[in-house]
């Protein structure tokens, strides 16, 4: 059974939806709740069994190593600075930190230039070789009970394919997702007969958007390597896997079990953020109270 234990982040985007913040401060590392956005991305990577991660990302985006660094010099001095202050819950939290990392080796490589998603994802070939391998977004963040990538990681096992993340929307949000063309194969499963961006509601082949999760396969790459750019001069991932489908290769999908929630603008960040935090076992309740106070 092949099994996917790599994963690709591209995180090497302009933020430019959140600037003038982004300008200094990686969207990645803006805090979810209590913790950046790019640990909830790691934490679904390792629990679905990855064991390696490489991060694509910009010169100016070293804070994202930083962040995951099993080893830095000040860790030290603030471990003893919070054992003398008896921040014992903050102890807790560095440590849950360090177990995140466990197990998990990162590795970086550059973007030179914002050229498109597929030059981001082209630009780890060498990392992942000929294997298969998981390449999961940012902005995208699953609550659910099997994490996401892991109900991804079942299909694959089963079809050997590459596999596309799907989550089923309201008609009134197809025109600003691609949406997928479909046929049923079983329970949540589907083969992609064709990939629509951003079309009307009219024009819309099915209510299934994509996810920014994906299983590739070594082909894939090589067609990413062949891809001419498009009309904006970026190579696009849902551009060359449009191509495959016409040519008459299988691309499936999957209606994941969980919930979607989308970091990849301010409005969105703000609504996962508040989603999250009444749900949030410690901070929850008081923001319930707080809210009914507020006239």
């Amino acid at each position: 059974m092949t099994q996917i234990k790599k994963a690709i982040i591209p995180i090497a985007g302009l933020g430019t939806r959140f600037l003038p913040l982004s300008k200094v401060l990686p969207k990645e590392l803006w805090p979810l709740v209590d913790k950046p956005v790019i640990q909830y991305i790691v934490e679904e990577a390792r629990a679905s069994g990855i064991k390696e991660i490489i991060f694509v990302i910009r010169s100016d985006k070293r804070g994202i190593g930083d962040y995951f660094a099993k080893y830095l010099k000040k860790i030290p001095e603030i471990e003893e600075v919070l054992k003398m202050r008896k921040k014992n819950h903050l102890l807790k939290e560095l440590k849950n930190l360090e177990k995140i990392t466990q197990n998990i080796s990162f590795f970086y490589v550059y973007q030179k230039e914002p050229l498109g998603d597929g030059h981001a994802i082209l630009q780890a070939k060498n990392f992942v070789q000929k294997e298969p391998s998981a390449v999961l977004f940012a902005d995208d963040i699953v609550e659910s009970k099997t994490p996401c990538f892991l109900q991804l990681i079942k299909t694959f096992q089963k079809y050997q394919k590459p596999i596309v993340a799907l989550y089923k929307l309201p008609k009134k949000s197809l025109p600003f997702y691609g949406i997928v063309a479909v046929k049923k194969i079983e329970k949540r499963v589907y083969k992609i007969k064709g990939i629509i961006e951003k079309p009307s509601v009219k024009e819309a082949p099915s209510n299934l958007a994509i996810v920014g999760k994906y299983i590739l396969t070594p082909e894939v790459f090589e067609r990413l390597k062949t891809a001419q750019p498009g009309k904006t001069k970026e190579i696009i991932l849902a551009d060359t896997l449009q191509k495959m489908i016409e040519e008459g290769k299988e691309i499936y999908g999957y209606e994941f079990e969980g919930k979607w929630l989308e970091c990849g603008n301010k409005l969105a960040y703000l609504k996962s953020n508040f989603y999250l935090s009444l749900k949030h076992p410690q901070f929850g309740p008081e923001i319930k109270k707080f809210i009914s106070t507020i006239n």
